[in-house]
């Protein structure tokens, strides 16, 4: 694929050739990761990876099933029991962590190129915000691999004569990890998971989506590159219903991480019922976002834009309920919708694209069927409400006003540039009922300039991040996660790395004389 030209609408939009890089690594099938090396599936199979812009095929992927899971769980186990990561001091496994952050910033213009044609983002964003953020993961949770620290015990335990104990806990790596990643973040997800687990000592096998698998797998090469051992990182492709279950499900896996659905959350944790192993979940949401009269609208207004349009909508912390204040109502939704129009919609490798498409149709067509509902049930689109273009999988930026509580698209997560703005009288602890009235909580917005009132509504939110007068700020030190439906545990920071260690307590009897 040297370049790529499409009628979108009345519009042709050029796009720019690939680089040779990211033309080498697209030709021909790629393979499965295991034990260091690149393998075709066992059965044969693969599958087609196509261009969300324009529908066209990209290349193609094997096909990983249980038994290649099962490979790659046996190359993660000899790895780890094994191999010399065991034996890496902390120095070295920060080493090549921080290695693997400065080859995602040598490579950056690649990896963004290729995540711009396999999801279809702007390949402008992907470069300043998911590379950028990929590298800043890597070598954040570096610094945490010379800093697994245990404690000293102080026992007033005195029932045996002539004797004193030194008790203390050491943190160790819980062992192979499986990990689930979504399409909507495909690289930045995979550093999510990836770093924490290598930084505590841990062996990986990573499953990205069927939809979005090139940015990790060049991703696999480049941790090789860096000089993580074979088989401490493997990564299978293919689907969600046999290699991710089989993942979840598989004996020697001693914990699973996922990012997804809350449907495909509860299937997981299903599968992993079988050997209790440990599960941490990143699921959806439907935050809620709300202006109060008060605020500064030439911050709100666009911070809601943000909060819902970025990455396409196609994120599960999108601000996608907006609360506004019944006074400021009619301009905070007239702002929101201006900035709407003027988002410039285009194939991903477009360097002027602000918006691509939806990643697959399947996704155009659940987006595309929530506005229908919306419609069917009496919203009004302030702006957008419907397919854009005639090619590709491109659904307008959309502000639906006129929208109650008892409607599809006030309810349940559409995940795509969907936005159902819903006017408010006062702050009370109606409104807090009103946001909090979801099955979901995984993030909230306020804005406000009153900081007695941010400190008392934050507080009240069912939201594991609250962004007060901001949105989408994301940094690897602060816990991410949710309540409720929203998931298990929580992602970054100190907090992440309990989900990657067992601590064991260690008891050590002594003469007292």
């Amino acid at each position: 694929m040297n370049e790529l030209a499409e009628r979108t609408g009345s519009e042709r939009v050029e796009t720019p050739r690939l680089s040779a890089s990211a033309s080498r690594f697209i030709s021909g099938t790629k393979g499965l990761l295991i034990g260091g090396r690149f393998l075709p599936a066992a059965s044969g199979k693969s599958f087609e990876v196509f261009d969300p812009s324009t529908g066209r095929l990209i290349t193609r992927c094997a096909e990983g099933d249980k038994q290649d899971v099962d490979l790659a769980v046996s190359a993660a186990r000899a790895a780890f029991e094994n191999g010399p990561w065991s034996r890496f001091t902390p120095a070295a496994r920060c080493r090549t962590l921080w290695k693997v952050g400065e080859l995602v910033l040598e490579h950056a213009d690649e990896l963004a190129e290729l995540e711009a044609l396999d999801n279809g983002k702007s390949v402008s964003i992907a470069r300043a915000v998911d590379v950028r953020l990929t590298a800043e993961m890597f070598q954040y949770m570096a610094g945490w691999a010379t800093r697994l620290e245990g404690s000293v015990l102080p026992l007033s335990f005195d029932m045996v004569p002539n004797t004193l104990f030194h008790a203390f806990t050491r943190r160790q790596p819980v062992g192979v990890v499986g990990q689930i990643i979504p399409w909507n973040f495909p690289l930045l997800m995979a550093a999510w998971k990836l770093a924490p687990a290598l930084a505590t000592g841990n062996t990986v096998v990573l499953k990205p989506a069927e939809q979005t698998p090139l940015t990790a797998l060049r991703l696999g090469e480049l941790v090789l590159e860096a000089g993580v051992p074979p088989g401490v990182v493997n990564i299978v492709t293919g689907f969600g219903e046999v290699a991710g279950a089989a993942l979840a499900a598989h004996p020697d896996v001693r914990k699973v991480a996922f990012t997804g659905s809350t449907e495909v959350g509860k299937l997981i944790v299903k599968a992993a019922a079988g050997d209790l192993k440990r599960v941490s979940l990143e699921l959806g949401g439907k935050s809620p976002n709300i202006i109060l009269a008060d605020a500064d609208l030439d911050l709100a207004i666009p911070g809601a834009a943000n909060a819902v349009f970025f990455n396409h909508g196609q994120s599960c912390v999108a601000g996608s309920r907006l609360f506004i204040q019944e006074q400021i109502f009619d301009a905070v939704v007239s702002g929101v919708a201006e900035l709407a129009r003027k988002i410039k919609l285009g194939p991903g490798l477009n360097p002027d694209t602000e918006m691509g498409p939806m990643v697959s149709e399947v996704q155009f067509e659940r987006v595309t069927g929530f506005l229908k509902s919306g419609a069917d049930q009496g919203a009004h689109a302030a702006c957008g409400g419907g397919r854009w273009g005639e090619r590709g999988y491109f659904v307008e930026p959309t502000v639906l006003i006129n929208v109650r509580r008892d409607m599809k698209v006030y309810q349940e997560e559409i995940f795509g540039p969907v936005v159902a703005a819903v006017p408010f009288k006062d702050v009370d602890d109606a409104l807090i009922s009103q946001a909090n009235d979801s099955r979901y909580g995984l993030a909230a917005g306020l804005w406000t300039r009153d900081m007695a009132k941010a400190h008392q509504i934050s507080a009240k939110l069912d939201a594991g991040t609250v962004w007060v007068n901001c949105y989408n700020v994301l940094d690897p030190s602060m816990p991410f996660g949710g309540f409720k439906e929203s998931g298990w545990g929580r992602e970054h920071g100190h907090e992440v790395l309990n989900h990657y260690t067992e601590v064991k307590s260690v008891c050590m009897a002594y003469s007292s004389v």
